[in-house]
């Protein structure tokens, strides 16, 4: 991922260095294996641990090594090696070259998964907070872009924040999903490498034994691994689009925080734009996008293939570092999210009170007409109401089928915005009731 989408802790999980540093750890978790079961002599294991390193020497001798092989796993052991000296030819024994890649891959992914399951939990926790401060802040529901019932702002939070809560879960399933390892040779056979040697190895990683492998750990794993980051990040673009339709002038209910100092346009003084729910969209698309290659590499040729390996240098490390910048964005526009009060109460006054209309449908159904033909006058009062400019009340009242039914009190207490919202505390209980 470019420098400009990077935060400084998941971009260290990528690097080259520490790549080969998880390689290196892989590899001296081997050896420590080997010399439990008594094939490596405790006094050559020690000269191992004591003297592989990788530094800015070593990554540097292993790109020049690299330009004659063309094997980057074959660089790194011949460099680690040779730090070590004769007891270098213990490194690396009896396994390939996956069994190190593929393992490391699964220490890198948990260790990106973990920066963002962080950043998760900040962002759930901004959700909380701004749900309870705004769970009577009175604002238009809308369907189809058009006004539908009466909402608060807090519901819409709580919305948010229970999707939150399935995205976290299923980032702690797929994090569950790659915490698996393999060192099982060639194409899983154990050919040069017994199965005590995997578990003792493994074991000392925190990661469990890949069931059945060939000569990897399976990539269906690693999809699922991408799917949660493309759901989550789907996540966000929905929360971030709705702040940018609710930023548009006409509308002007929220807004992304506008720092001072801070230019909306180089021609439009006048301008605040919601740059950063819309950085958040378009990154969303980049992440989703790397779902498929993901998926795509579950199918390999028989034990296995290198066709996966390039798409997932870029893919593994863009997403991850994508969706944690995407979050940290998405925490940063909640905490000084401006909210406009007075002006959801006027966007409220522009649809003349019709939003009432499933209430008075209700009401006249309850006292006894038949629902279409109470649909059918509840359409026609509230048709008029909209082509004449006139609130849906008072065109109620001028109807002799209406009031054959309905009191002017009982219109009046049917008109009551928080009539819809009654429940509120309710839904509150079943999204916060385990928070």
């Amino acid at each position: 991922m470019i420098e400009r989408y990077t935060r400084e802790e998941i971009g260290k999980v990528w690097t080259e260095k520490n790549r080969f540093k998880k390689w290196l750890e892989v590899e001296l978790a081997v050896c420590r294996a080997w010399a439990e079961l008594g094939r490596i002599p405790r006094s050559a294991l020690m000269k191992i641990e004591e003297r592989v390193r990788i530094d800015n020497e070593a990554l540097e001798k292993i790109k020049k090594y690299e330009r004659v092989y063309k094997h980057d796993v074959l660089s790194f052991v011949s460099v680690i090696a040779e730090q070590v000296g004769e007891e270098g030819r213990y490194i690396h024994m009896g396994i390939t070259s996956s069994d190190v890649v593929d393992t490391a891959l699964a220490l890198l992914m948990r260790e990106s998964l973990d920066i963002i399951l962080r950043s998760v939990d900040s962002v759930m926790e901004e959700l909380h907070k701004l749900a309870y401060v705004h769970k009577d802040t009175l604002m238009m529901g809308r369907t189809h872009g058009v006004h539908a019932e009466p909402i608060t702002l807090g519901i819409k939070f709580a919305v948010w924040y229970d999707e939150m809560k399935r995205n976290r879960d299923r980032l702690l399933k797929a994090r569950e999903r790659i915490s698996y390892g393999k060192i099982s040779g060639a194409v899983g056979t154990y050919s040069n490498v017994p199965p005590e040697v995997e578990r003792i190895a493994l074991s000392e990683l925190g990661l469990k034994v890949e069931p059945a492998s060939t000569q990897i750990v399976h990539r269906d794993r690693h999809a699922e691994f991408m799917t949660a980051l493309a759901i989550t990040a789907s996540s966000l673009e929905k929360f971030a689009l709705e702040i940018r339709h609710l930023q548009r002038t006409e509308v002007l209910e929220l807004e992304e925080p506008f720092e001072e100092g801070q230019r909306g346009s180089s021609a439009m003084p006048h301008k605040k734009n919601p740059i950063h729910a819309e950085r958040i969209c378009g990154l969303a698309r980049i992440i989703r996008s790397n779902l498929i290659p993901a998926l795509e590499n579950i199918a390999l040729w028989h034990e296995r293939d290198i066709s996966h390996s390039s798409v997932e240098r870029i893919i593994l490390p863009d997403s991850t570092i994508a969706l944690d910048y995407i979050l940290h964005l998405f925490r940063n526009i909640l905490k000084r999210l401006v909210v406009n009060k007075d002006r959801m109460v006027e966007n409220m006054k522009l649809s003349k009170e019709l939003y009432f209309s499933s209430k008075v449908l209700v009401a006249l159904t309850e006292k006894g007409m038949s629902r279409d033909k109470a649909y059918d006058l509840v359409q026609k009062c509230a048709m008029e109401s909209w082509n004449t400019d006139r609130s849906f009340k008072d065109v109620l009242l001028t109807k002799k089928e209406i009031k054959k039914y309905l009191s002017r009190q009982e219109l009046d207490s049917i008109f009551d915005p928080w009539l819809f919202l009654k429940y509120r505390d309710y839904i509150f209980e079943k999204v916060f009731k385990h928070s």
